[in-house]
């Protein structure tokens, strides 16, 4: 795809960001060359050259549009035809009320729907640099293994040191390594089905894993690296442990809604595995993210019950992740400041997971294909098609979007804080931050901690005055109600 006199957006970076931003601006007619180095270069985390390939879990957390909030950004993406969650649909597993998909289909979906949309076109090559002047409209969505030297290129022209924490991957186990005789399915409370593997733990079982795990030999951090800050949405299982004895039941081993068949009791802490692959042959250790050296992540997790004798298709790992300080660096439409041309969007802005990185990616997309019609073009086509449902799409010209507007106009408008996709990029480019908490910009999820504050009933239909867990759900609901409405409104305006 030769540039010529047609302006092209320039996504770098092929994960669940920059394949989202991709996805997003060829719907809308741009031009796009995404560019990958995998193959050409591999990272520490990737097995594959696959685009949107996922390193950690295989879950995209709680699907519930109504009580949570990353389940509402779910709905959000789909109704905005994102690809992400076009091909999560498609490749789910059960999770009970959590959206997991197969990994593999997953992305074998993403990198097929990229490469054969007629405004695509992948490079398989690596950025080592800043990007040519002559590229005017680009995303940078390279996420947590950005390379050194483009890292480094990103921090001479910002004159900011990126800041840096680590993530951690959890183990995987074959499903027939499992002792069925000692574990049970159950989802917890059982909500949805009976998707997970609990292995039950006594008190005694629970405090020697405990005593091990803090004992055990870890992954040496290297000079650079030991004072890099750990993420707290996903410590190493032995980092929590660090924090007090009971930490880990109140955390992933936390045994509430489970009831041991065996015993018809709660068990005193449990481990929890989750289908990885949609074969079923493969579980992921939910919570498990470790830096153990290999060894130890063996001898130490078959003291579980249930895995005494369990295989590992993968074990635990460890990489390093970057960010920017966004809110200082970004404006509203994820432009960086010393260089307008350049957009960011992913894990590299400060959003954490995989749904608020390929959010991100979605704003991102959006917003850069929004500035190159509007500056560049009369006239543009829209491909409509129905991606929730990976229908195939029409490329027939569209009339011009009455949202993207020509000349010096401004072609894109960020979603309203109230909604969930507004409420992200409110606090990554430091919407309602203070100038001290500008300098301590953390990593963030989606959480209704970020949405401005809603009137919700107080009391039910008989009257009755709502208290605790039923107040919060009706906030809750009167949240997600009021997003979608104003989401729905916003893709209205954007055309």
């Amino acid at each position: 795809m030769s540039e010529g006199n047609e302006k092209v957006l320039h996504v770098i970076g092929g994960g669940l960001a920059g394949s989202e931003a991709a996805w997003q601006a060829a719907e809308a007619g741009v031009r796009v060359i995404l560019h990958e180095m995998r193959p050409v270069r591999m990272t520490d985390a990737h097995n594959t050259d696959a685009l949107a390939e996922l390193v950690c879990s295989n879950s995209f957390r709680s699907d519930d549009a109504e009580n949570n909030a990353v389940g509402l950004l779910h709905e959000e993406m789909r109704c905005a035809g994102s690809l992400i969650m076009a091909a999560a649909d498609a490749h789910r597993l059960p999770a009970g009320g959590a959206l997991a998909v197969d990994r593999e289909g997953f992305s074998a979906e993403v990198t097929r729907r990229l490469s054969e949309h007629p405004n695509i076109e992948v490079v398989r090559e690596e950025i080592t640099g800043l990007p040519p002047k002559d590229w005017e409209h680009v995303i940078i969505a390279t996420g947590p293994l950005t390379s050194d030297a483009l890292a480094e290129a990103i921090r001479e022209l910002t004159g900011e040191e990126s800041l840096s924490f680590f993530d951690a991957i959890a183990p995987i186990v074959y499903a027939d390594s499992i002792d069925m005789s000692v574990c049970w399915k159950q989802s917890r409370y059982d909500k949805g089905g009976a998707d997970y593997i609990n292995c039950p733990l006594t008190r005694e079982q629970y405090e020697r894993f405990v005593r091990e795990l803090l004992a055990a030999e870890k992954v040496e951090f290297h000079e650079w690296e030991k004072n890099t800050p750990y993420f707290d949405g996903c410590l190493p299982i032995e980092v929590m442990a660090e924090r007090g004895p009971d930490t880990l039941r109140h955390g992933p081993m936390k045994p509430v809604g489970l009831t041991d068949p065996r015993t018809g009791r709660r068990p005193y802490a449990v481990v929890q595995l989750r289908q990885d692959n949609a074969l079923g042959t493969l579980y992921n250790m939910v919570g498990f993210q470790t830096k153990l050296k290999y060894g130890e992540q063996k001898r130490i997790f078959c003291m579980i019950p249930g895995l005494e004798n369990a295989e590992f298709a993968r074990l635990g790992g460890l990489h390093r992740n970057t960010f920017l300080n966004s809110p200082k660096l970004l404006d509203d439409q994820l432009r960086l400041k010393a260089d307008p041309r350049l957009r960011f969007a992913g894990q590299m802005t400060g959003v954490e997971g995989y749904v608020e990185s390929a959010a991100c990616g979605l704003i991102a997309g959006r917003a850069a294909a929004a500035e190159i019609l509007a500056r560049h073009s009369g006239s543009f086509s829209r491909h409509s098609g129905e991606s929730r449902n990976l229908a195939p799409h029409a490329h027939e010209p569209a009339e011009r979007d009455p949202g993207l507007r020509r000349g010096d106009e401004v072609g894109f408008t960020p979603p309203p804080p109230t909604t969930a996709h507004g409420a992200l990029i409110h606090h990554i480019t430091g919407g309602h931050l203070s100038d001290s908490a500008m300098k301590t910009f953390q990593p963030m999820n989606i959480n209704f901690g970020l949405f401005p504050p809603v009137e919700a009933p107080t009391r039910d239909e008989q009257g009755r005055r709502l208290k605790g867990k039923e107040r919060t759900r009706a906030r809750r609901r009167a949240l997600t109600r009021r997003a979608l409405a104003d989401f729905d409104q916003w893709l209205k305006q954007q055309g």
